[in-house]
Parts: structure tokens; C-alpha cells; sequence
């Protein structure tokens, strides 16, 4: 039975995922941060691990649990991550540095402590980015450079590590109906406040929080297009799936910046002077 380990499934994409690759015949073993997600994956018949995927120990000591049970890992899906909303400024430092260690950072955590059972399996790494890391959008800089910084280090690790028969496939995701938007419009209303420069642009700060669930995909059709591609014999080294994955990147490679700018400002609400 192959082994999959997917981050972030307490719900939405990480939790459909789980699902799809069960019922696929592997072997699941799904991580949360919360206690009761934990408990509701174990319940559901998943190996649960309550993971911080930014824990070295705790990543080393799921290695060790994986290489003893299973000697080795098929395939090992970086979901886990979130939306940090709000202008740049805003949010600042402080803000970009936790969008990173979780969107980026961990990737590569959780990727170099499972190395060794990946090769040992000549398994498969699956980084799920964004089609925000291809159309960069105002009030969702951080985010949007994580994921482009996600395409990037995908590119670089399938380089490094094909000698090892480990192979990289990264994901771009257009609007797939999860909890994203709420969790994105939480990030937001945190830093919405009287003294920003920026207040009197609420309302498309919000709406900016709320784009990804414009006409979503659903879960599970992500879910199941995404197995498909992972199952395949030389699964490809980006897919898009999902409502405007394919027609955004288009879009930022079609039409000229000024013009794209100019679009997304109206969109969000940054026409005219403060």
C-alpha cells in the first residue's frame, strides 16, 4: 500500500485531499495543528499527527515514525499555509516573516526531514502554490510573494533532487471552495484599523480577502484532479487546477503591466488620491 503524508487538513483542500488519497488505497497520514482537527482525522480513519509544520523535533520524530512503520514515503503533499491579507506597510515585517515561515519556510522543513524515506521510496513531493505567485494583486503582497517564492524553490529542488529519484510537482490553485476566505478575511479585519493610511480602502481590502472564493471550484474536484496527475507515470512539473488557474497566469502574461495594474487598482479600489 503506497504511503501519502499531506499538511494542513483540517479542512478544506488538505482535508478533501485526504479523503481522495484514501479512497485511493493509501495509506494517509494527515496533519493538523489543532487537537480536535487531530481527533476528527483519527475518527475519519487517517493516521492523524498533530503537527507544527515549523517544529524541527516534531519533524524529525514523524520521520522516524514513518521510516519504522513504512520504511519509506510514495508521496509527501506541503499544504499547509494561509492567506495574509492588507497592505504591505500595514503589516510589515512582522507579517511577511510568519506568511514565510509557514508558506515557504516549512516546505522546506518538512521536505528535508522526510528526505530520507522519500528516497528510499523514490517518492514524490507536491508543493501547493498559487495562481497569486503568477498575478500579483494589491492587499495580498505577502501571500502573493510567498507562492511565487513556492514556484521558485520547487523549480529548484526538482533540479536537486531528481539524482536521488525523488521527484517535484507543484500545484497552482485557482479559487477552490474552502475556508480560505474566511481565514483570509480574519488575517485582514486584524490589521484594518483608523490609523492605517490605508482605512478609507476597507472595503476593497475585504474584497480582496474575500477573491478566492469567486465562483470556487469545488474541493473535491480539485482533489480528485490532483490525484489523477500524481498517479500518472511521469506526473508533469506544474499543474493548474481550479476556476481562473489557467485564465489569470494568461492574463499576467498577455496583457501589458500598465493595463493589468490599472485593472486591479479599479478592482480593489485604489483609483484617485488619499
Amino acid at each position: 500500500m503506497p504511503v501519502a503524508l499531506i499538511t494542513g487538513c483540517s479542512s478544506g483542500i488538505g482535508r478533501a485531499l485526504a479523503d481522495a488519497f484514501k479512497s485511493a488505497g493509501y495509506e494517509v497520514w494527515a496533519s493538523a495543528r489543532k487537537t480536535e482537527d487531530v481527533a476528527a482525522l483519527g475518527a475519519a480513519g487517517f493516521t492523524a499527527v498533530q503537527l507544527d509544520v515549523n517544529d524541527n523535533c516534531a519533524l524529525e520524530q514523524l520521520a522516524e515514525r514513518i521510516n519504522q512503520q513504512h520504511g519509506g514515503l510514495d508521496v509527501l503533499i506541503n499544504n499547509a499555509g494561509y492567506g495574509a491579507m492588507g497592505p504591505l506597510l500595514d503589516g510589515g515585517v512582522p507579517a511577511m516573516q510568519r506568511q514565510f515561515e509557514t508558506n515557504v519556510f516549512s516546505i522546506v522543513g518538512v521536505t528535508r526531514a522526510l528526505f530520507p524515506v522519500l528516497r528510499r521510496a523514490k517518492g514524490l513531493v507536491v508543493n501547493v502554490g498559487s495562481v497569486s505567485g503568477v498575478l500579483v494583486t494589491p492587499f495580498a503582497g505577502a501571500y502573493c510573494a510567498s507562492k511565487a517564492a513556492v514556484h521558485a524553490l520547487s523549480d529548484a529542488l526538482r533540479m536537486e533532487l531528481a539524482p536521488f529519484g525523488i521527484r517535484v510537482m507543484e500545484v497552482q490553485p485557482g479559487a477552490i471552495q474552502s475556508s480560505f476566505a474566511k481565514n483570509a478575511g480574519h488575517e485582514a479585519e486584524q490589521l484594518i484599523n483608523e490609523q492605517s493610511p490605508w482605512f478609507p480602502l476597507r472595503d476593497g481590502i475585504r474584497a480582496r480577502a474575500k477573491a478566492s472564493q469567486d465562483k470556487p471550484t469545488p474541493a473535491s474536484e480539485f482533489a480528485a484532479e490532483l490525484l489523477k496527475a500524481v498517479q500518472q507515470g511521469k506526473p508533469p512539473r506544474l499543474i493548474r487546477i481550479g476556476n481562473g488557474s489557467r485564465a489569470l497566469p494568461l492574463l499576467a502574461t498577455l496583457l501589458p503591466k500598465g493595463l493589468l495594474e490599472s485593472t486591479l487598482m479599479k478592482r480593489f479600489g485604489l483609483r484617485g488620491q488619499l
